[in-house]
């Protein structure tokens, strides 16, 4: 595992949130689409960050537990831009003391994923892994805000919530069609 590359990606994915936030105005931002299950970009927007901060919540702990249930969900992030970029910057200042060996760090990972019953199982993992998901998740999210910000006539950069490795299956692509 590439320490710096997944760190840089964290960090990739966090300014591509900063350019989302500056992109639209307030209301665009928090404007509930029927078409995409009466969901917001904020809404969306937000859930990614949580799942940045539980990450980092875990590592403040003696035995890293990344508990993905224990989401803040402050309902301000999903309607104020100003308050989802000062989150975010703040996410980008701690992203930038993480040192590589920390993502070699052993944490437990716990999330409920069943619909039958309370529990929340946790599994092994590793804090770099646990980053490479949330980056994984972010992306998948913007992918959807950028339908959500195409039906809004939001424009964003090129390539806004297209997955790495599908920018890179289109790059070769191109090289062996010329």
């Amino acid at each position: 595992m590439s320490a710096r590359t997944i760190l840089d990606s964290m960090t990739e994915v966090l300014i591509q949130g900063e350019i989302l936030l500056m992109a639209m105005d307030d209301q665009a931002y928090a404007t509930k689409i029927p078409a995409a299950f009466n969901a917001s970009v904020g809404g969306h927007y937000r859930h990614c960050l949580d799942h940045f901060r539980c990450v980092f919540e875990g590592l403040e702990t003696d035995v890293a537990e990344i508990n993905y249930d224990n989401r803040k969900r402050d309902p301000r992030i999903e309607t104020v831009r100003e308050i989802a970029l000062a989150h975010t910057r703040e996410l980008l200042r701690t992203s930038e003391q993480l040192e590589e060996c920390q993502l070699e760090r052993f944490a437990w990972a716990r999330s409920k994923v069943s619909y039958i019953g309370d529990e929340s199982p946790s599994a092994r993992s590793t804090v770099g892994r646990e980053i490479m998901y949330c980056v994984v998740h972010a992306v998948h999210h913007y992918a959807l805000v950028s339908v959500m910000c195409s039906m809004m006539d939001v424009p964003l950069p090129e390539g806004f919530g297209v997955a790495p490795s599908t920018v890179k299956h289109n790059q070769d692509a191109a090289k062996l069609a010329a």
